[in-house]
Formats: C-alpha cells, sequence, structure tokens
C-alpha cells in the first residue's frame, strides 16, 4: 500500500503504509517534530497521532502558527478540569472551549469556590504538566458513555440529547484520556500535557448551564495560556493597560455617549460629540465605497415572518431574534431585522439583471437588532441594537475569487486608513448545521483560502464556526498594545440565492443565479467607536477626533479669533476666551483630549503670530499666522483612500 502526501509547499512525500502525523514530522525534520502539535487534512485539524490511510494534502501545525494556540488553550481547558476534579472530586463539569486569548470551564461545585481558590488549582494544573500525560483519543457507544458518566449529570445531558458540542455525535462520543481523567471530546489536543508551561488563571464569574437562565447556575473558571512565557507576559502587561483604555470610562470622561435604567441594557445614547465622531467614521467610509463600485441602498427596520421564513433565519437563528410582533388587523407577524441581507436581496430582485451588470454591490449602513442574554452584553462591543456597515455583492461563480481578492484588499486599506494596520483573518469551514450543498461549501471555502493566501494576509482556521449559510473570512486587527479585535467578515453564500431564487440573464441569454458575498467591513459602527477609542487611549488623530482645535485665548483678541476660526471653517474648532488662567484652559483641553491647541494674545494679534501645541508633539511658539494655519489644516487632513495605489 502506497500513500502520497502532499505538504503545503507543494512537495510530496510518498509512504509504504498508513502514516501518522508523528511520523511525517519526523520523516521531514527532528526539529519540526519537537515543535509539531497537529495536523490539518483537508481544513480539519487532527491528533498528530491520527493514522492518515489514503492520498491527501497535509500540513503540519507547529507551536509557532496561530492556529496551535487553539489547541493549546482547548488542552488547558481539559488541564485546568483534571486539577478542579483532583482537587474537587464532587464537582460537576461541564464543557470547557478555548477563546479569544484563552479558555474556561464551567463546574458546579458543592460550596462554590472563590477567587483566592485559583492559586491552588494553577498548582494542580502545574503538577499534571509536570508529569507530561499523553492525551489519547478513543471512542464508544452512547450507552457506554452515560455509563462512564454515570456521576457526572451535565456531561450525560449533553449525551442523552445528542446536542453538537464536545465530543457529542449521533450514534457514539469521542474521549479523550490522561491519567485517569477522562472528558468528551472532538479534539485535537497538545500531544502531552507537559507542552503547557506558561498559563494563569484569571477569574471567576457566573453562567447558566448552556447559556439558558432557566438552568442552574454555574462557576466559570477562566484562564489564559501561551507557548513561552515572554507571551504570558506582555498578555497579563497588556490586561493591566487595558484596563485604562476601557472605552466605557472613556466616553464618559469625553462626554461622548451614556446609558440609563430607561433605556434598558445593550442600548446606548449618543451625545453630540459622541454623534460628530459617529458621523466622520461613517461618513469617511460611505465616501470609500461610494468611490469604488458600491450603490447606497436603505431598507426598512421591520419585515414579514415570510421573509425570515425564506432566509432561513427563523429555523437557524430564532433564539438570536426579537419576538414577533402581530399586526391584528391584517393578521400578519413581522420581526425587527436581525440582519440587512434578505432585504439587499429583495432589492436585487426587483429588477431584471444581465451578467453584464455583474457584480453589483449594495452598501448600507443598517440598523439590526439581536436578542443578546444580558451576560455577554458589554460596552458598544456588544449591544441589542446596532448599525453594520453592511454590503452584499452579487456575482458569477467566474468572478469570486477577483471579488473576494478586491473585498479583502478594500477592507484592509480602508481599517489602515483609521490607524488599524496590523490584520490578521480566522478561516471559519462548515458547522455542524448548515444550508446548501457540501460542493458548494467546498467551492466556497477554497475561494476564501486561496485570497487570503495571494494577498498575504495571515490566517488560521476556525473549524466548523462557519454561519450556517456559508464558510466565511473574520478579519482581526491587532491595536496599540497587541490586542486582536475581530472586525471585518467576508462570507460567500451559495444558499440564499436559491431561497429567493434570484437569477440573472448569462451570455447564453439563459437564467442563471448568481453568488451572493455578504460583508461587513468596520463590523458595527459602535463597536468599532469603541475599539478606535481603546486602541487610541481617547486621543484620537485629528481627523476623526470630535473636536479637532482649541483656541484659547490670552487678554482681549477677539477679532482675531474671529478671523482664526473663520480660516478653520469647515474644521471642528471650539474657542475658550473665559477669564481664566491659561493653565486651566490648556488644563481642560487636554482632558478632553483636544489634539490641537492654537495659543493666542494680545502680542500674537500685533505680530501675527500663534503658539500651537499638539498632541504627542513639541509645543511651538510664534509661528507666523500664514504658517500656522497650514500646518493646522495639514495635520487634520482626512487619509487619502486609493483602493488600487
Amino acid at each position: 500500500m502506497s500513500i502520497d502526501i502532499k505538504l503545503p509547499d507543494g512537495s510530496i512525500r510518498n509512504y509504504d503504509s498508513p502514516v501518522t502525523g508523528y511520523q511525517i514530522a519526523e520523516s521531514i525534520g527532528p526539529r519540526l517534530l519537537k515543535d509539531a502539535i497537529c495536523i490539518e487534512i483537508n481544513n480539519t485539524f487532527k491528533d498528530l497521532s491520527f493514522s492518515i490511510t489514503e492520498n491527501n494534502t497535509v500540513r503540519i501545525v507547529t507551536n509557532k502558527d496561530l492556529d496551535a494556540l487553539h489547541i493549546l488553550r482547548h488542552s488547558s481547558a481539559h488541564i485546568l478540569a483534571q486539577a478542579v476534579l483532583n482537587i474537587y472530586p464532587d464537582a460537576q463539569f461541564g464543557v470547557g472551549p478555548s477563546i479569544e486569548n484563552g479558555f474556561y470551564y464551567d463546574f458546579l461545585f458543592s460550596n462554590p469556590i472563590k477567587e483566592s481558590d485559583l492559586l491552588n488549582i494553577e498548582l494542580e494544573m502545574k503538577k499534571i504538566s509536570k508529569s507530561s500525560q499523553s492525551f489519547i483519543r478513543s471512542e464508544i457507544s452512547k450507552k457506554e458513555a452515560i455509563k462512564l458518566f454515570k456521576n457526572q449529570n451535565l456531561k450525560k445531558e449533553l449525551i442523552e440529547s445528542a446536542e453538537t458540542g464536545e465530543g457529542v455525535g449521533n450514534e457514539s462520543v469521542s474521549l479523550y484520556t490522561n491519567n485517569k481523567f477522562v472528558d468528551l471530546c472532538m479534539g485535537p489536543h497538545l500531544p502531552n500535557t507537559g507542552l503547557l508551561k506558561h498559563f494563569k488563571l484569571t477569574k471567576i464569574s457566573g453562567a447558566y448551564w448552556r447559556g439558558d437562565e432557566a438552568n442552574v447556575q454555574l462557576q466559570r473558571i477562566y484562564g489564559t495560556s501561551w507557548f513561552t512565557k515572554e507571551d504570558l507576559n506582555t498578555y497579563l502587561t497588556q490586561q493591566e493597560e487595558a484596563e485604562k483604555r476601557d472605552h466605557r470610562k472613556l466616553g464618559n470622561e469625553l462626554n461622548l455617549f451614556t446609558s440609563s435604567e430607561e433605556l434598558g441594557s445593550g442600548n446606548f445614547l449618543w451625545k453630540p460629540k459622541g454623534a460628530v465622531l459617529r458621523d466622520v467614521i461613517e461618513s469617511y467610509s460611505k465616501r470609500a465605497h461610494l468611490d469604488n463600485g458600491y450603490s447606497l441602498v436603505n431598507t426598512p427596520h421591520i419585515g414579514k415572518s415570510v421573509l425570515w421564513e425564506t432566509s432561513g433565519h427563523l429555523e437557524h437563528y430564532s433564539e438570536n431574534m426579537y419576538p414577533p410582533i402581530n399586526h391584528e388587523e391584517n393578521n400578519e407577524t413581522y420581526y425587527l431585522k436581525p440582519m440587512n441581507c434578505p432585504f439587499h436581496i429583495l432589492v436585487y430582485k426587483s429588477d431584471l439583471h444581465s451578467y453584464k451588470e455583474l457584480p453589483l454591490r449594495y452598501f448600507e449602513f443598517g440598523s439590526v437588532y439581536r436578542y443578546e442574554k444580558t451576560g455577554v452584553l458589554h460596552g458598544l462591543l456588544r449591544l441589542r441594537g446596532f448599525t453594520q456597515d453592511d454590503a452584499h455583492i452579487f456575482c458569477t461563480k467566474d468572478q469570486i475569487n477577483d471579488e473576494v481578492k478586491t473585498l479583502l484588499s478594500f477592507s484592509v486599506k480602508l481599517l489602515g486608513s483609521y490607524g488599524l494596520t496590523e490584520i490578521e483573518a480566522d478561516l471559519s469551514t462548515k458547522p455542524k448545521k448548515y444550508i446548501g450543498s457540501d460542493s458548494d461549501w467546498d467551492n466556497a471555502t477554497s475561494s476564501l483560502k486561496q485570497s487570503l493566501t495571494e494577498l498575504g494576509v495571515p490566517y488560521q482556521i476556525a473549524d466548523g464556526e462557519g454561519a450556517f449559510y456559508g464558510p466565511k473570512i473574520d478579519l482581526h486587527a491587532k491595536d496599540a498594545i497587541g490586542r486582536r479585535w475581530q472586525l471585518s467578515t467576508i462570507q460567500i453564500d451559495f444558499a440564499q440565492p436559491d431561497n429567493f431564487n434570484i437569477e440573472f440573464v448569462n451570455s447564453d441569454n439563459k437564467k442563471e443565479k448568481p453568488v451572493m458575498i455578504h460583508r461587513a467591513l468596520l463590523g458595527s459602527v459602535e463597536r468599532f467607536t469603541a475599539v478606535l477609542l481603546e486602541h487610541y487611549a481617547g486621543n484620537l488623530p485629528g481627523w476623526l477626533s470630535p473636536n479637532q482645535v482649541d483656541v484659547l485665548t490670552i487678554g482681549n483678541v477677539e477679532k482675531y479669533t474671529d478671523k482664526i476660526i473663520r480660516d478653520l471653517k469647515g474644521f471642528r474648532v471650539t474657542l475658550d476666551d473665559r477669564n481664566i488662567r491659561l493653565g486651566e484652559k490648556i488644563h481642560n483641553s487636554e482632558k478632553s483630549k483636544t489634539p490641537i491647541q492654537i495659543i493666542v494674545g494680545e502680542k500674537d494679534y500685533e505680530n501675527s503670530t500663534m503658539a500651537i501645541n499638539i498632541f504627542d508633539q513639541d509645543n511651538n511658539k510664534d509661528i507666523e499666522y500664514k504658517e500656522g494655519i497650514k500646518i493646522v489644516r495639514k495635520l487634520l487632513k482626512e487619509p487619502e483612500f486609493n483602493l488600487n495605489g
């Protein structure tokens, strides 16, 4: 029996019999074997011990790959559960996934634990790590699994309900065992516990079992883990800095937005300065879209139930939708829109289209409404009502690759204009529940992967994390302190054109279904504003700042300040001519984080000069008037956006 294994560089290695990831890594070199964490086969991750029995393309995932952190943290969650059960043998344990920058596991304790107990659990995890226990995968029947977990009610419920998740299948379940600890899990895992060396448990919070408030409340233990001590320390320092940059704190200090009990959780009111900031963000994005082949559309906030039935949202997304609005007069049911896409499809469907028109790109700042549980709401980062910069592209199958590359380039460059220049991606593949054919999913996933590779955007696979209607790319931007924010989404959709029966006339004068691509670039205006505030620590660049210039006076210079304000017409300028000390005026301006201060006194009026203080730069005095105005205009100029440049 001969097996050909194709590697990412295009080379092919031949093996005489079924081969494991270990053996492939070892045959390439000892350094690769030492660094290997798992293997990737057809966008699916497997343990290094997985036996490959037929020709395949294989990638060895090492501890230097972004994907490896997910494996590390998933294994960390298992070791956390093992440590907890060692110390608290009567504890019930639920599920423990990896999450952004860390992991968690949910437990039900006989007596709730405290934050101070985390140190003992950490010490037990270190013992498990030092013992270098191997993770061993196996499969057993559901009946056997229920017997195995007879004292673990949460695990039994997962098995009995046959929900997709931690190792639960329809006929059998997969297990991972290290030492005497056994857990439900699909894997993969680290080769052994010894690879988990740099971790810290960070906090405890409450969490309802399976996210349902009607269920028992568990204790969720959070942690973070990294492959190097340096990365761990960097992250912990970053978290300290993040507290200072919290957008909720900055929003209050800068008088940008507010919330109230009457408004309800998950909603915010934008004050005048905040509304200006919002408008600047939106206007710049809108101009970039209009200059690059997009057409503006505008759609309502509610739609009849048949719309959401056709789109599949009522079947696949109803738990995130608000309850129906019943219209008694004509016995019709309406829903607040959780997404804009069905409306954009109706815009497309309202006209006949030729292949010569495609691609068609519809763009809208559309507000959507999603019922989020109270526990997940978080300032502007997670809301119940928010506005997406939503675009939907209708194209032919032949246009997919070029269109996705254009979308990627557009997204990366526009994010860069706002100052977010370090971009990475997640490629989310087919989930357990999906609509559309397997071949369409494979074609869509290949197109996304090819575009990322050709544009050189680093990415990792988010296995099974695609939406129910198609695979997607999520772009993540690193901020000033290294945090990774999920922003743009690009999603190919072969299903909705079928659902709504939309068509175009092809070159043979026959009707054909277009491909639909969903794309939100900023994600949502609210979330993006929060990210910018935290990225810049509130010190927004001049073109973005709600108040761009403070003109501060010494003495009576009214005619001079009138001239300055006239010559800076079109910019956002505030005059402070109160009869108070200059030091107090400067302090107030700095507190409001105005990027530029122009200071003028009676001598400046006489000499036609000014002083200019610029955030994070040296202060300048006695600048000639025209030169000063020129400097200010240059500092406040919007960045140019050139997609092809």
